[in-house]
């Protein structure tokens, strides 16, 4: 915790140092100096830190003519009112800001408006930063306050506008609450960095979370909001700087109303775990009717395909056999086209010396003949491969040796591939090249510092997509051989339950996301290059 809170803090004075470097760049001379200063705030009626505060209207005045910018998003009202403030001015420019209070207020209350930056004058644009108004209707402001970082539990970037929200607890406080109404303390991240600080609190026990409000509502939706939070009550007064790593939880099970995308398909989109989900129709059919159930690759969607046949409508009966649930649904008939076999190739003209070629279809793959499956090189040589049927993925998997600098040819004969309805496949010819050795980098990566195995190691693209992906058990030199030019991210998974995925976390069970921590920088891969890099992980 002492290496933590030492870390954070090094973080948020490294923050403030690039805020204030940031601030001091701003302009750049074309044709004669520019004007790069702020407005500057003469007064405010009332005034800034009043107390007893009894008024709804509120106004600032400036030394220059201002106009607002984005106020929706960067004012920011802590506690949170439930109607909208009226702000002037919309669309133009005055020498005032005026704020209309639509709420009743709090007894006893401090209340701050952080403005962000908002406000800025009239001709260049130059922005009052982070102007705050602070009043309460109580005898005196409170002034505590509490410091941290937000940060994302699985991508090396976070989102901004991170909504960070303090509830206190008292006896009527539930876990539940923070899906019904909004938070005693507000702050948010804005756009230009991670760390929050929640300022003009009262000494008491609280709940820290963080949330990416979508609905911009103050609440928490667990469907489409991540969310972080600290296991622990908060008591303030404190000193200790808190980290929240915000992830997505898994949403409570849910199925959506199931609808014909084909003829012969009806799809079942539904949230949460569908491990033991099952879908019988209730419907008679006739012998003559094939059924098939199968999961949609990368979309939270299963797909029941059947063999038409006349009929009205459809009644399907879903089990949740895990959660013990079921729900009836009635599907009325449409005219759609029938589906037809369509194969679609992972590679298409030139592949790695360590790619697969697999070959997805659109309808389920009963069966494959391989019989019918050839591949020869430049040379019209045959040469050996394996061919295999993945169900779960419908998907054929054609795995082959790979010389430098050879081309193969791949040809797959009429009825090689049958789907569930019997439909065949009709001849279908790739053409895939690989390059020379010598076009491609190799990466070795050790691992140092406090590393708790087993642990993922993985090489993704700086947008996040997984290009290699190693299960280490033990501390070694873990390579990364045959790798295309280019610039890369490694990050380290802590695979606490050994299940080589990733596992998000859980609010409601106060589980917090397994912990991934990324290599710092872009690490850049040059062809006939060789690089060993070590990895320094630390508490």
């Amino acid at each position: 915790m002492a290496n933590l809170k030492r870390f954070l803090s090094g973080v948020f004075v490294l923050f403030i140092a690039l805020a204030l470097f940031q601030c001091a760049r701003r302009g750049s001379p074309s044709g004669g100096p520019r004007d790069t200063t702020p407005p500057v705030l003469l007064r405010a009626e009332p005034e800034n830190l009043s107390t007893r505060f009894s008024t709804n209207k509120i106004r600032l005045y400036f030394d220059e003519y201002i106009k607002l910018e984005d106020v929706q998003n960067q004012l920011i009202v802590s506690p949170p009112f439930k109607n909208p403030l009226e702000i002037s001015p919309q669309g133009g420019a005055s020498k005032y800001v005026e704020i209309v209070i639509k709420d009743t207020l709090q007894e006893n209350t401090t209340y701050t408006m952080n403005f962000g930056e908002s406000i800025v004058d009239n001709n260049e644009g130059n922005p009052y930063p982070y102007l705050t108004y602070v009043f309460s209707t109580g005898d005196y402001i409170d002034s505590l306050s509490l410091l941290g970082v937000v940060q994302d539990a699985f991508n090396k970037e976070t989102d901004d506008f991170i909504s960070v929200m303090l509830y206190e607890i008292d006896t009527s406080y539930t876990d539940s609450v923070i899906e019904k109404r909004p938070p005693n303390y507000l702050t948010n991240t804005l756009d230009s960095t991670t760390i929050f600080r929640l300022q003009n609190l009262k000494a008491g026990s609280y709940r820290l979370i963080a949330i990416k409000d979508e609905a911009k509502n103050n609440v928490y939706d667990p469907v489409v909001d991540k969310i972080g939070f600290i296991e622990d009550t908060i008591t303030l007064p404190t000193d200790s700087i808190y980290l929240l790593r915000l992830f997505r939880e898994i949403p409570e099970y849910s199925l959506s109303v199931p609808k014909f995308a084909a003829s012969n398909k009806i799809v079942f989109g539904y949230n949460g775990p569908n491990e033991e989900l099952e879908i019988t129709p209730i419907t008679p059919l006739p012998d003559t009717v094939f059924t098939y159930q199968s999961k949609e690759p990368g979309k939270d969607t299963l797909n029941f395909w059947f063999t038409p046949f006349e009929t009205d409508s459809l009644i399907f009966e879903v089990n949740n056999e895990r959660l013990v649930q079921r729900d009836t649904f009635v599907v009325k008939t449409r005219q759609l086209p029938l589906d037809s076999l369509l194969v679609s190739a992972s590679h298409r003209s030139s592949i790695g010396f360590l790619d697969t070629l697999t070959l997805s279809a659109n309808i389920p793959i009963q069966t494959s003949d391989t019989a019918t499956v050839s591949l020869i090189n430049k040379d019209s040589l045959p040469q050996p491969f394996e061919f295999s049927l993945d169900t779960m993925r419908n998907r054929l998997v054609v795995d082959f040796p790979k010389e430098p600098n050879e081309t193969y040819f791949l040809t797959i004969l009429p009825e090689a591939l049958t789907d569930i309805f019997g439909t065949s496949n009709d001849t279908l010819n790739y053409r895939l090249t690989t390059g020379s050795y010598a076009d491609f980098g190799n990466l070795r990566i050790r691992l140092s510092g406090e590393v708790s195995y087993p642990v993922l190691v993985e090489l993704t693209t700086p947008q996040g997509q997984v290009v290699r992906s190693i299960a280490a058990q033990e501390d070694k030199l873990y390579e990364f051989n045959l790798l295309s030019p280019a610039k890369y991210l490694v990050r380290v998974i802590f695979d606490t339950n050994g299940n080589e995925l990733w596992d998000t976390g859980s609010f409601k069970d106060k589980i917090q996301p397994e912990r991934v921590v990324y290599f710092p920088q872009e690490i850049e891969v040059r062809a006939n290059w060789e690089l060993e890099q070590l990895f320094l992980i630390e508490e």
